[in-house]
């Protein structure tokens, strides 16, 4: 009987009718849906005509697995439409190389975990631990000696009354009115007049505040005229005499 030739097995689906290296290469150009491809009807096609022979042909049976692999990786990238094919410009030999390639690296990786969960295997027996052990005694924490006479004293100091606190930087000081009286008098001595803001802008609020009530005491007297152009404008002052 001869060899089971994989490429000339004749299928019969619903999307397609024909051998399956037509079906491989039309599915590559996407002329033909690959969702529509029916894969559980090409392994019966396959293992039908497998059941033929008298003994197994291994070599049909890897190739025939090579080539349902590519239909496979086509038909999952399917699921992800946003991801390039790679096969768009290969032809069947060359798709067959590609996928014979990757299932090489699969084994690979396959047989490397394979080798880690026997290793895994081998040394369940141990147990690691980070940090100390649960059981482990709490080191004991010593005091450096200490002087009995230093302790007493501090422990005086606690006990001390608190010094009261000071007030002092809260309480307002105001400069006597008199002191504004006189400079504004001396100032109007050696001149006719003089503005107000300019006499008083190197001094605080407060004393901008006492020497106001300098400049009205003056106006009450008599000593002194005001004049402001318009409001908030500086005021000016002229010596009434």
């Amino acid at each position: 009987m001869n060899a089971v030739a994989v490429r000339d097995l004749d299928l019969d689906l619903d999307a397609f009718e024909g051998p399956f290296d037509l079906l491989l290469t039309l599915v590559l150009k996407d002329e033909v849906e690959l969702a529509d491809v029916e894969v559980a009807g090409v392994v019966l096609a396959f293992v039908e005509r497998l059941a033929e022979r008298a003994s197994p042909d291994l070599e049909a049976c890897g190739e025939f697995l090579v080539l349902m692999a590519a239909l496979l990786e086509l038909k999952a990238r399917g699921l992800f439409p946003d991801e390039e094919l790679a096969f768009d410009d290969l032809d069947p030999e060359e798709a067959v190389g590609e996928l014979a390639e990757r299932l090489a690296l699969y084994r690979r990786f396959k047989a490397a975990a394979g080798w880690l969960e026997e290793r895994l295997a081998g040394e369940s027996d141990r147990y690691f631990r980070l940090g100390p052990a649960p059981l482990a005694p709490e080191p004991e924490r010593r005091l450096a000696p200490q002087d009995p006479a230093g302790l007493a004293s501090a422990l005086r100091l606690l006990a001390a009354e608190p010094p009261a606190p000071s007030l002092n930087h809260l309480e307002l000081r105001f400069p006597p009115v008199s002191l504004f009286l006189d400079r504004f008098r001396a100032v109007l001595s050696r001149h006719r007049q003089f503005v107000f803001d300019r006499e008083v802008d190197s001094l605080s609020r407060v004393e901008q505040a006492v020497a106001f009530l300098a400049l009205l005491e003056l106006r009450k007297t008599g000593e002194i005229k005001l004049g402001q152009p318009a409001s908030f404008e500086p005021i000016t002052v002229w010596s009434a005499a």
